[in-house]
């Protein structure tokens, strides 16, 4: 993992891939998959994420004032939708499976291993739009991402070597795209 320049944070998530939100509060933590996740201002860094009133990960959060979102590989599918499918509130899922984290550089959330990316993430509060909408706001405060996937503050393209990194979209039931193959564009004269 490289740290990421706050600027470029946004384009972690920018191309709406499935993430896991992390959260952890006296001495509980949890990771949650979200479909609906995206940046919604570069300077600070800012992002929303919808975290729905049945779950343990959203206490979580309203109760310690910070997520993570951590961007998951093609490796991590099954972790996802296992992650995504069951509740964090009767067992630790970091225990159950065997998971390992890193505590993030600034609020000292749990970093998963094996993942592309991170964006620690203080709440800022917005009680209509998470009462009504399920909406969670967030300011970055430290954002990392492995280097074989994106460097300098872009993707990089898809090869066979970090095939693996490539992010997965969520499209129902357990089934996931793949973000596998890069068109460059160009402007038009």
């Amino acid at each position: 993992m490289q740290a990421v320049e706050l600027r470029h944070a946004s384009r972690l998530i920018n191309h709406g891939p499935t993430v896991l939100v992390g959260s952890a509060h006296a001495g509980r933590r949890n990771l949650m998959a979200a479909a609906w996740s995206m940046p919604v201002e570069f300077t600070p860094p800012r992002v929303v994420v919808v975290i729905d009133k049945s779950t343990f990960t959203r206490g979580l959060v309203l109760d310690s004032g910070h997520f993570l979102l951590t961007v998951p590989g093609r490796h991590q599918a099954d972790l996802v939708y296992t992650l995504g499918s069951e509740s964090g509130a009767e067992a630790d899922k970091f225990e159950r499976y065997g998971l390992e984290a890193d505590l993030g550089p600034v609020l000292g959330l749990p970093l998963l291993h094996g993942s592309v990316a991170h964006l620690e993430c203080r709440l800022i509060e917005e009680p209509h739009a998470q009462a009504a909408y399920d909406c969670f706001f967030g300011e970055v405060v430290s954002a990392q991402a492995d280097e074989r996937i994106f460097s300098k503050g872009h993707w990089l393209a898809p090869t066979e070597a970090n095939a693996d990194l490539h992010t997965l979209h969520h499209l129902g039931a357990g089934l996931f795209g793949i973000a596998a193959q890069a068109v460059q564009a160009k402007k038009l004269a």
